[in-house]
Formats: C-alpha cells, sequence, structure tokens
C-alpha cells in the first residue's frame, strides 16, 4: 500500500502548480494523507474529490475555524493491520515529536505522520515511524520543498522524503 502524504500546503487557493503536483505525485497512490495547515478549505475540498474519498486529514494551527469544524486535530487510522497516528503538531519544532509522540501512547500506532515543522523527518523512536513529509510550497523556514511517501508491506511500514 502507497500512502502520499503532504503537509504545511499552506496556498489561499487550488493553484495550477498544486494541482500538477497533485496530478504528478500522488496518481499512484492508494490514499492520500495531509497532516494540516491548508490555509484555505479549497484545499482540502479539491484533494477530498481528486482522490475520490481515498483521503484522510487533520487540521493545523494555521488553519480557519471552517476547516476546524470540518476536520479532527488528530485521528488514528488502520491499514493493513497497521495503526497510524495522523495530527499537524504545535509549537517548538525543537521537542515537537517528544509532544505528539505523547498524544498517541495509549494507541498502539507504529507510525505517526506530522507536520508543523516545514522540514521533512522520516525515522524510529521507540519503533514507531516518525514522518513530516515537509512543506511543498515554503520557501522561507524549509530547508528543502519535499513530500513523501509512506509504504506498507507485508507488516513493514517506511517513509520517503521526495524533495521538489
Amino acid at each position: 500500500m502507497l500512502i502520499g502524504v503532504i503537509s504545511d500546503t499552506h496556498l489561499d487557493s487550488v493553484t495550477k502548480e498544486f494541482t500538477s503536483l497533485v496530478a504528478n505525485r500522488f496518481s499512484d497512490c492508494d490514499i492520500l494523507v495531509h497532516a494540516g495547515d491548508f490555509i484555505h478549505p479549497d484545499i482540502n475540498f479539491y484533494l477530498q474529490g481528486v482522490t475520490e474519498g481515498n483521503f484522510i486529514s487533520v487540521f493545523g494551527n494555521m488553519d480557519p475555524p471552517e476547516l476546524r469544524r470540518l476536520l479532527p486535530e488528530r485521528i488514528v487510522f488502520e491499514k493493513l493491520g497497521i495503526k497510524i497516528g495522523l495530527i499537524h503538531g504545535w509549537g517548538s519544532p525543537s521537542d515537537l515529536e517528544k509532544r505528539i509522540q505523547k498524544v498517541f501512547y495509549d494507541d498502539g500506532v507504529r507510525c505517526i505522520i506530522y507536520g508543523h515543522s516545514h522540514n521533512g523527518a522520516n525515522h524510529l523512536v521507540d519503533n514507531i515511524l516518525f514522518f513530516n513529509p515537509g512543506s511543498p510550497t515554503d520557501r522561507y523556514f524549509a530547508k528543502s520543498r519535499s513530500i513523501g511517501y509512506v509504504t506498507i508491506q507485508e507488516d513493514v511500514i517506511t517513509g520517503e522524503i521526495v524533495l521538489l
């Protein structure tokens, strides 16, 4: 199973560049996940539509009230028997992973997908894959613009950061 992962799009509207990114990078994915900070609800609705409902998302700290009413702050979902936690994150990036790990402490997750820092992360901590796809649009705070993929194959979960 191939999961496309995107976060921190920070877009005011669905742009031609964004639709090209989604078509070129996520068309082969079984599902698409967005870890928050859409900024505009149209981004969420566009992704929901083009994935034909194979879309899971949470709101981020910069998202407007209308998205906060529609989306959860955190969610645990299961694919091929593996539980995955999804959250945006908050506060300083320096201890972000420790804070979000506590949120999912009792959920039995094997992967935590998050955003907020705008920089990619793909590593194991306490046998949990921490995966942040970075931001596909940030040219200021991110080291590189990026997206990501999480793959589940025969009870193994791995991640890949793709620089844009």
